[in-house]
């Protein structure tokens, strides 16, 4: 193809290829164990195909309304209400969306306006800024405090001015694997009590927290519910990341505005794989399990690398694993991420991408959302470090 010579003015002039694509990318080039991007490396339970298959042959394969099929749409409100004790109506408090990127987009788009703030809590995971940025809207910066990623309040507060429009939170947070305590959202709803502040609350591990300890949900707050935008992901919870399926849940008056963007840039999402969705969402313990199995894969990977020269970080939820790395390398943590990819075959993340200056703690992120025989591969090379 002839050479472009368009004028482009980028809107994203700072942004390149996401930090997850190189590294899997070089991790299938090197034949390396991917332990950086975080999707599973096994199947999810065969009934979920069985359903979706079932409604294909049914004949559901056609637009489904815009916001969603309305007996996924009736699901996640049950579920909603069975684990936090609100009530979303379904039909115009729930919106089913192409995973949970396209529901964070969506929401940013529908409410920051060019020269709004939008105060976000870093390390930040990489797709709120360019989001914000992309509709002019400015990134202001709250520190979670390394190493247990803590947030400062009063640090928030110092943050919030007249134009301060949104304030995303992430809890279970990735990539460090904190989670916030009924104190911090108490924090949260002290900060914007009589303001016009919309929350974003991205709760896609909501039921990948440890040691029983309970997930905190904005939703499970009414006066931060009201001014809330809830997004989960079906495809953390049930293994499918693949699929692209997540949600939204909100007020009316919210949701009202959401899904006046939302009809235009996605307009909906697939029908077979809602309605199987759908279906296998009756049995609660599909996602009320989730938790154990998640960790007991990070216990055992723990176990594995506790000889290790890695020095690992409490992980209290998601399934993501932090860990200082020097006692074996004094490299930037960019290029430790490479260098261990390519000399030890295993991939992992660099955490100071998830930094708008860069900050480099010397941590890196391991998945452990694998097969015991996958964790035990990458941790015998980790050992030998």
């Amino acid at each position: 193809m002839p050479q472009s010579s368009l004028a482009i003015d980028s809107k994203l002039p700072q942004v390149g290829t996401t930090i997850f694509t190189i590294m899997s990318r070089l991790a299938a080039d090197c034949g390396a164990i991917n332990l950086s991007q975080g999707f599973p490396d096994f199947q999810p339970d065969d009934s979920l195909f069985a359903a979706t298959l079932q409604a294909m042959r049914m004949g559901r394969n056609q637009y489904p309304p815009m916001a969603g099929v309305a007996e996924l749409r009736a699901a996640i409100s049950d579920k909603v209400e069975s684990l936090y004790g609100v009530r979303y109506d379904s039909e115009s408090e729930v919106t089913v969306t192409a995973g949970a990127t396209q529901a964070i987009f969506t929401a940013i788009a529908a409410f920051v306006r060019p020269g709004d703030e939008v105060i976000v809590f870093e390390p930040v995971y990489d797709s709120y800024v360019p989001a914000i940025e992309t509709v002019g809207g400015e990134a202001r910066y709250a520190a979670l405090s390394y190493p247990d990623y803590r947030p400062d309040w009063e640090q928030v507060r110092s943050l919030l001015g007249p134009r301060t429009r949104m304030i995303i939170i992430n809890s279970p947070h990735n990539p460090t694997g904190a989670v916030w305590s009924a104190q911090d959202l108490e924090h949260l709803a002290e900060l914007t009590r009589g303001t016009d502040i919309v929350v974003l609350a991205d709760e896609v591990y909501e039921h990948i927290v440890f040691d029983g300890a309970r997930h905190h949900s904005v939703s499970r707050r009414p006066e931060l519910a009201a001014r809330s935008l809830v997004v989960s992901s079906f495809g953390k919870t049930y293994h499918i990341t693949g699929w692209k399926i997540g949600y939204v849940v909100g007020s009316a008056h919210l949701m009202n505005e959401f899904r006046k963007v939302h009809q235009f840039n996605v307009f909906t999402v697939n029908t077979p794989c809602q309605v199987g969705i759908a279906d296998y969402m009756r049995e609660a313990a599909r996602h009320l399990g989730l938790a154990d199995f998640y960790q007991r894969k990070r216990n055992f990977f723990r176990t594995l690398l506790q000889d290790s020269r890695f020095d690992l970080l409490a992980c209290r939820g998601t399934y993501f694993q932090l860990a200082r790395y020097r006692r074996i390398s004094a490299l930037p943590d960019v290029e430790f991420a490479h260098w261990l990819t390519r000399e030890a075959g295993v991939a992992v993340i660099p955490v100071s991408v998830f930094y708008h200056d860069g900050r480099d703690d010397g941590v890196v992120r391991f998945c452990f959302a694998k097969q015991e025989t996958t964790l035990a591969a990458a941790a015998e090379r980790l050992r030998s470090l």
